[in-house]
């Protein structure tokens, strides 16, 4: 019980090494602490990971047994065989009657919690889904387009070394996005050398430590940003010599670009136009630039269109390929790419006829797709370590949307808003009860792996995500011992005879798409410790090799299949992570397609050109913009359901500027009802002039309901997406517009 056992935080992407020390119990965490033995972190953890006991071991209304809804709607314990066969017969049920494309699959992974998504693939086949989202379909998809369109493969942003950071919507205090994000900005607010830009409505933390802190109007960004474009065009600051070489479409934008009325745009934006100028020369003068973009502009309005004008910012300042800048990453899995199919070409959802990016149905139409009598509506979904019910917009339409449907099956560890509504909950163990990894491996030029054990045993009664998949995929008949037997004939042999059998699976298209469960189930039984639910890993693994040989051999792992055999093992055992690929910066180049960069995307580029010349003034109905879903220092998304781990804000405050509550006679506590198109709640309000006039923001995470001592439920503050609705999204790749939601206030006297 005294030993310090590695693992990883689960609260954000960057999924930082931590290590646990277990209580005398065998379950709770005593102590937890940075794993300095990580090779991305460091050591580093901030202040949420000091809390995962309460994810562990906390309210949470923990599932240990599979539940199937009575018809009073009441849930009764059933066994997995039960349990496996009842939901294998309905789904192949309504395969039979609506055709498998009408089971809708969505999930596949919190944060952290990717490996038991990669075995969904092969369920999808076993019944013949065909469509699918995820939580990215809210956040990242039009950023992921744009890159696609512009460069062909998705970058990132060299933040630790850049002379100039630059932020667009995000806030990194709280929301990291990059390795050791509080103490890096730090480092570079204490830099002279050395700047930070932040584009925010709200003065974050981050805002705070910035040398230009661009406090714009809610939903201006893309005004802002196409002046400073326009800005860098105006006084000669692009870098015409690397554009020539490195560019296409230059031609196209310089037109559209001089034309910007950048006085203007600035006044729209609420920004000092000398202000917006000085940031921009910093910008320009740099040697290096790195930026990132977040939900601030990706849930806002114009979300596609300012990720397309944010990398004009960083291109024709050639801030691409070199240390600081925007570099193009490896990993063991196809996160962020897409194949960039212009406008109204490419896959469509089969109702709403919405752009599908990178293989994700836009997850605002998800209800128009089922509460509908077109004929290929969905009749079922598949939901996987998610939360539909309260994670979406619109959550009143998205609860009446999955009560329509004629089965819904969730896997999860609680009991959750989503869970509840469901015709059956298949339990699975926490992230740290099971092996677990994250595929948002994306540090460079060192990328990172991490393949993390059980920290304390699953307790009886729950399943791992693969093995309820290979469960699922054998009841619908589509694998028996007879598809494994020749595989683990040949494993007997030895690896490379399994990876030469394996072969032949890859090249049948039918048995390829059920590969995660054939490795479950034959190479899996042979991994050490329990670890079968890695055996995907190593497709993964013999997969990066392929893709990028060049770079896995500088990582130490040799070249051909014994690279891929190595890279696993060290994957399989390496508790604290491992550095899987070695890049310099020039490889980028090598991974934008063609080598060329394409400025132009004539519809994006259109409506940079089309701008109006002004923008819609707030309304007596709605004199508000309400911001829902704000990340704070206590604040995680739903993964953690019990309310007692908030050390700060524990009702989860609306923050409102000091000058709007000093106008309508308001101090911290009191009581308002906000109102929005959608929705109405009460809650305490907290002035603060970090708000702009205007502008009002509530946490994420909150409005869970959970069990207290007592059984009885108890719900903290207020779920946000009681008050956003499903149409207010991106006109190009559907993300909601949550950040830009009209509200009003009306004192509440108690």
């Amino acid at each position: 019980m005294t030993e310090w056992r590695p693992t990883a935080c689960i609260l954000c992407e960057c999924n930082c090494g931590i290590q646990v020390l277990l209580g005398p119990d065998g379950r709770s965490f005593e102590k937890i602490r940075g794993d300095k033995l990580h090779p991305a972190s460091e050591g580093y953890t901030c202040n949420k990971a000091l809390q995962l006991d309460r994810y562990q071991n906390g309210h949470t209304g923990r599932v240990t047994a599979p539940l199937r809804r009575r018809a009073d709607g009441s849930f009764e314990e059933i066994d997995w065989d039960t349990a496996i066969s009842e939901v294998s017969a309905r789904l192949l049920e309504v395969e039979h009657h609506f055709g498998g494309e009408s089971i809708f699959y969505y999930g596949g992974g919190g944060q952290g919690n990717h490996l038991g998504g990669a075995y969904a693939p092969a369920t999808m086949a076993a019944f013949g889904m065909k469509y699918r989202s995820s939580a990215l379909a809210q956040e990242k998809t039009g950023d992921f387009w744009v890159g696609a369109r512009m460069t062909g493969y998705p970058m990132r942003a060299d933040v630790e070394h850049a002379e100039v950071a630059f932020f667009i919507g995000k806030n990194p205090y709280q929301s990291h996005g990059f390795p050791r994000a509080r103490t890096v900005l730090k480092e570079i607010a204490k830099d002279p050398a050395r700047s930070m830009i932040v584009l925010d409505p709200v003065r974050t933390e981050t805002a705070e430590l910035a040398d230009f802190h661009l406090q714009l109007r809610p939903g201006t960004d893309v005004y802002l940003l196409t002046a400073m474009a326009a800005i860098l065009v105006r006084d000669n600051l692009i870098d015409e010599g690397w554009l020539a070489e490195h560019t296409s479409g230059l031609d196209a934008v310089l037109p559209v670009l001089r034309a910007v009325p950048i006085e203007k745009y600035c006044a729209i934006a609420d920004v000092d136009l000398n202000l917006v100028t000085a940031a921009t020369h910093r910008l320009a003068r740099a040697n290096s630039v790195a930026a990132l973009e977040d939900l601030g502009v990706q849930m806002n309005r114009y979300s596609t269109v300012v990720s397309y004008v944010e990398k004009l910012v960083w291109l024709l300042t050639g801030n691409v390929g070199k240390p600081g800048t925007q570099y193009a990453f490896t990993g063991l899995a196809n996160i962020g790419h897409d194949r960039g199919h212009p406008a109204g070409e490419g896959p469509k959802s089969p109702v709403a006829g919405a752009q599908i990016v990178s293989g994700l149905v836009p997850c605002n139409v998800i209800s128009e797709e089922i509460l509908t009598d077109h004929p290929a509506r969905h009749r079922a979904m598949f939901i996987e370590s998610a939360n539909p019910a309260h994670s979406l917009a619109d959550s009143a339409r998205m609860r009446e949307a999955l009560e329509a449907l004629e089965l819904v099956v969730v896997v999860d560890v609680a009991m959750t808003e989503t869970a509840r509504l469901a015709d059956y909950v298949l339990p699975a163990p926490t992230q740290f009860e099971k092996y677990e990894a994250t595929f948002f491996n994306f540090d460079f030029p060192r990328n990172i792996f991490h393949l993390r054990h059980p920290v304390l045993p699953a307790p009886e009664g729950v399943l791992p995500e693969p093995e309820i998949h290979a469960r699922l995929v054998e009841a619908a008949g589509v694998l028996t011992e007879a598809d494994y037997a020749p595989l683990r004939a040949a494993l007997a042999q030895g690896r490379e005879a399994f990876a030469m059998a394996f072969l032949g699976v890859l090249g049948d298209p039918v048995r390829s798409k059920l590969a995660p469960v054939l490795l479950y189930r034959t190479l899996g039984e042979t991994l050490p410790d329990g670890a079968a639910s890695a055996a995907v890993l190593w497709g993964a693994a013999y997969n990066m090799v392929r893709k990028f040989p060049a770079s896995v051999e500088r990582a130490g792992y040799g070249t051909g299949l014994e690279a891929g055999e190595r890279l696993f093992e060290a994957i399989l055992h390496g508790e604290h992570g491992i550095v899987i690929s070695e890049d310099d910066y020039a490889e980028t180049w090598n991974r934008v397609r063609d080598k060329v960069i394409r400025l132009e995307i004539p519809e994006l580029l259109e409506v940079v050109s089309t701008l109006p010349e002004a923008v819609e003034d707030e309304t007596a109905d709605w004199p508000f913009i309400l911001s829902a879903g704000e990340r704070r220092a206590f604040t995680a998304n739903t993964i953690f359901r019990d309310p007692a781990w908030r050390k700060r804000d524990a009702t989860g405050t609306l923050r409102i500027s000091t000058s709007d509550a000093e106008r309508l006679g308001l101090t911290t506590g009191d009581l308002v009802q906000i109102t929005t198109r959608r929705g109405t709640a009460q809650v305490p309000v907290e002035p603060t002039d970090r708000m702009r006039p205007g502008h009002l923001s509530l946490p994420n995470g909150f409005g869970l309901s959970v069990a207290d001592n007592d059984g009885v439920s108890i719900t903290t503050g207020t779920a946000p997406n009681e008050l956003t609705s499903f149409d207010a999204r991106d006109e190009w790749v559907g993300t909601p517009w949550h950040k830009y939601v009209p509200a009003r206030l009306d004192t509440v006297i108690v």
